[in-house]
């Protein structure tokens, strides 16, 4: 096993310190269910997010060429984002993790709430 201990040679802690924001992996599989979808449409999906911070995390996943961005050259500018093969490839992944909480959330819900004093 690689010795991950040092913070800026850790592959691991950079990868998952990105898509561990409250929004990155929420955008992730909205994308990929509706396969291209326009800012506005992204936020009413997902709810509760600020246009600020669905802004910065789009940024974020862009920079990291998860998603990408298409803008078009009309009146007004209307821009889609999709995800790229890179970000196709992490889908199964995320779908795993998404899988793993929906089966075990009842009962770590319910051991939080024994441990509660």
């Amino acid at each position: 096993m690689k010795n991950f201990h040092h913070a800026e040679n850790c592959p691991i802690r950079d990868i998952l310190s990105r898509l561990s924001s409250k929004w990155a992996m929420l955008i992730l599989i909205t994308l990929d269910a509706n396969e291209v979808m326009r800012f506005n449409d992204l936020q009413k999906s997902i709810g509760d997010i600020s246009q600020r911070m669905l802004s910065v995390t789009l940024r974020t996943l862009e920079a990291d060429g998860l998603i990408g961005r298409k803008a078009y050259p009309e009146i007004p500018p209307r821009v889609e984002y999709s995800l790229t093969p890179r970000g196709l490839s992490l889908i199964p992944y995320l779908e795993g993790l998404v899988g793993w909480a929906l089966a075990n959330m009842p009962q770590i819900m319910n051991e939080r709430e024994e441990k509660v004093v």
